[in-house]
């Protein structure tokens, strides 16, 4: 015997515990969101009645907690178990997945690009029909006021007598500036920001996928090796 070994194809180890400990925080995060859903629908006495749920006037902000909360359990938890139990069914799910993803997120950007201007009439349609459901749900409340507050926007129906005025003269005593306008101009002098946050979820969701195919390739040549 030559005393020579001979070398085959083996799992890369940093691309393998990469992806747990990546995925590890995506999972306990897509817990928190799932926690403080569920908390605040406990607070509201949803869980207790969850016909309740329909009779909520306008958009739940709980919502978002949930799904954004529940997609990134299903992804961390998947990622995370596949890549330490070099489980290929699990990682070629987040791979997938996280494809799927991306894929709705680029269609998203494209329709709302081209069909800009109905969007801002379904924009407009939203935000009336949960201004008439502000005293429905503390949340939504909540969020209105957080959402008024930063873009330094009053709602205009405020004030009594104030809209038989001028619009010069309610200046004085009420903000005239809508959501939607008051948006539109921080989505303007902003661009560059949410361009660049964008692009960067983007990469980061193709990075993912392409080191989740890396590591299925690597396991599959080792068992091929066998």
């Amino acid at each position: 015997m030559s005393g020579k070994h001979y070398k085959g194809p083996e799992v890369s180890c940093c691309i393998k515990y990469f992806i747990f400990g990546f995925n590890v925080i995506f999972w306990f995060l897509g817990i928190a969101f799932l926690g403080i859903g569920l908390w605040a629908w406990n607070e509201k006495g949803v869980l207790s009645n969850i016909s309740s749920i329909t009779d909520l006037g306008g958009f739940d902000p709980v919502w978002l907690f949930l799904v954004v909360g529940g997609v990134m359990f299903i992804l961390g938890f998947a990622g995370c178990i596949g890549a330490l139990r070099e489980n290929t069914f699990l990682l070629k799910f987040f791979s997938v997945f996280l494809g799927i993803i991306f894929f709705l997120e680029l269609t998203a950007g494209v329709l709302a690009f081209v069909f800009k201007d109905w969007i801002k009439d379904q924009l407009y349609f939203f935000i009336n029909n949960n201004i008439r459901a502000y005293r429905d749900d503390i949340d939504l409340q909540n969020l209105i006021d957080f959402t008024q507050e930063y873009e330094d926007v009053i709602n205009t129906q405020c004030g009594y007598d104030a809209r038989q005025k001028p619009e010069v003269d309610q200046q004085i005593v009420i903000y005239t500036k809508g959501c939607v306008p008051q948006f539109e101009k921080w989505l303007q002098d902003n661009l560059t920001i949410v361009a660049g946050i964008f692009i960067g979820i983007a990469l980061l969701q193709i990075f993912g996928i392409c080191l989740a195919q890396n590591l299925v390739s690597d396991i599959e040549a080792v068992r091929a090796s066998w």
